[in-house]
C-alpha cells in the first residue's frame, strides 16, 4: 500500500480529485467505482469544482457505484443513488447510460447482483475504485466475518453501519434498511487500482488495522494488501497511529 498523509480533509479531498482528473486525462473513456458517505463529500465537490473550471471531462467516462439499501428506489430521498445525483451526477457531463448502479427494489437481489458483475464485466472492468472504510473495517457494505462473498451480493447491515448512516434517515436509526447489495470484495479487488480515503480520529484505529494488521475478513480492508495498486489518502488525523506516522 502506499500511503499519503495529506494536512488536512481538503487536502485528501484534492488529492483524490486530482487522482480521478489524472486517470480520466490518461484515459477519457476509464470505468470509475465511486462511493457514497460522508468521507467523499468534499471529494465529490472538488471534483464539481475542477468540472466548471474545464478541469476534467466526464463525457466518455463510466461510473460504478459499490452498494445500495435494500428495498429503496434510486429516486428514494435516502437511497445513495439521491446521494450521488446531489454531489455529482446532475452537475457533470457523465453520459446517462454510462451510470450504473445496484436496484435497491430487485424483485430478485441475487439476479440483480450477477446482473452488476455481468455489467461490470462487458465494461471492462474497473479501471479506478474509490473507496470509504467503516470505522469496523467494512468496505462496500462487506461487513466483517469469518468469511467474505467476493462478487456482489446482498449483505447483511452490521448495527454500527446502520447508525453511521443515520443522518440520511433524519437520525432515525431504525429507518435506515437493515439490508444492501453491495459489491464484493473479489469485484473491488479485481480493479486495475484502487484508492482507499479516511479522515478523522474516529478512522486511525481501523486504518492502522488495514495497513499495518493481518489480512483477515474480521477487517475486510485489510483484503487490499493483497492488491497490487493501492494508494491511500489520509489526514493526519486517521493516520496518527500508523508506526510510520
Amino acid at each position: 500500500m502506499n500511503v499519503r498523509i495529506l494536512k488536512d480533509e481538503k487536502a485528501v479531498a484534492r488529492a483524490v480529485a486530482a487522482r480521478v482528473i489524472a486517470t480520466l486525462a490518461a484515459k477519457p473513456t476509464a470505468v470509475l467505482g465511486l462511493p457514497t458517505g460522508r468521507t467523499p463529500v468534499q471529494f465529490y465537490a472538488r471534483l464539481r469544482a475542477e468540472y466548471a473550471a474545464g478541469r476534467v471531462d466526464f463525457a466518455q467516462a463510466t461510473t460504478f457505484n459499490l452498494d445500495e439499501f435494500l428495498g429503496l428506489s434510486g429516486d428514494h430521498p435516502a437511497s445513495y443513488r439521491a446521494f450521488m445525483e446531489t454531489h455529482l451526477f446532475e452537475h457533470v457531463n457523465l453520459p446517462r447510460r454510462r451510470i450504473h448502479f445496484l436496484n435497491g427494489v430487485a424483485s430478485d437481489p441475487v439476479a440483480e447482483c450477477a446482473r452488476y458483475e455481468a455489467a461490470i464485466r462487458r465494461a471492462g472492468g474497473i479501471d479506478l475504485q474509490i473507496l470509504g472504510i467503516g470505522s469496523n473495517g467494512h468496505i462496500g457494505f462487506n461487513e466483517p466475518g469469518p468469511g467474505l462473498i467476493g462478487d456482489s451480493h446482498p449483505a447483511r447491515l452490521a448495527p454500527g453501519t446502520r447508525r453511521s448512516n443515520a443522518d440520511l434517515f433524519d437520525g432515525r436509526v431504525q429507518a435506515v434498511p437493515p439490508n444492501a447489495l453491495s459489491m464484493g470484495v473479489g469485484t473491488i479487488l479485481r480493479s486495475r487500482a484502487i484508492v482507499l480515503v479516511a479522515t478523522g480520529v474516529g478512522k486511525a484505529g481501523v486504518i492502522k488495522a488495514t495497513v499495518e494488521g493481518l489480512v483477515t475478513t474480521r477487517v475486510p480492508a485489510s483484503l487490499l494488501q493483497l492488491h497490487g495498486d493501492v494508494e491511500v489518502f489520509l489526514d493526519g488525523a486517521a493516520a496518527s497511529k500508523l508506526l510510520r506516522h
